[in-house]
């Protein structure tokens, strides 16, 4: 299986701008059901079976989780040193966790749409 790299930027993009939209308008789980479309959206156009759309939508999930964590990383440390540091390092743990579930399981629905 060969991965889709430019659908995971489509979805990378996509899952950036919907959770900040729906952020914004609705709050707390704005962003993740922005993230969790966007997901949806990558499992869709990927096509294949369920488990090339879990692995699109988990990677999807694991890149965003590494950009936010890398990002919490420089702004923790500088207002915090080397605590702020590590909350971001935290944070890039529980967010691959977190965010490659929740990637996997949109991917998923992306592919079971996709096939119907």
């Amino acid at each position: 299986m060969d991965i889709d790299w430019k659908t995971v930027i489509i979805g990378l993009v996509l899952a950036i701008v919907l959770g900040l939209i729906l952020g914004a308008v609705l709050g707390e789980w704005g962003g993740t059901i922005g993230y969790l479309l966007a997901t949806i959206y990558v499992g869709y156009t990927v096509g294949g079976d369920y488990m090339n759309g879990a692995i699109h939508g988990a990677l999807v999930g694991l890149v965003s989780a590494l950009i936010v964590g890398i990002l919490a990383i420089i702004g923790l440390g500088i207002l915090l040193g080397a605590a702020g540091a590590a909350v971001g390092l935290i944070a890039i743990i529980i967010g691959a966790i977190i965010n490659g579930i929740i990637g996997a399981i949109g991917g998923v629905i992306g592919t079971v749409i996709a096939s119907r």
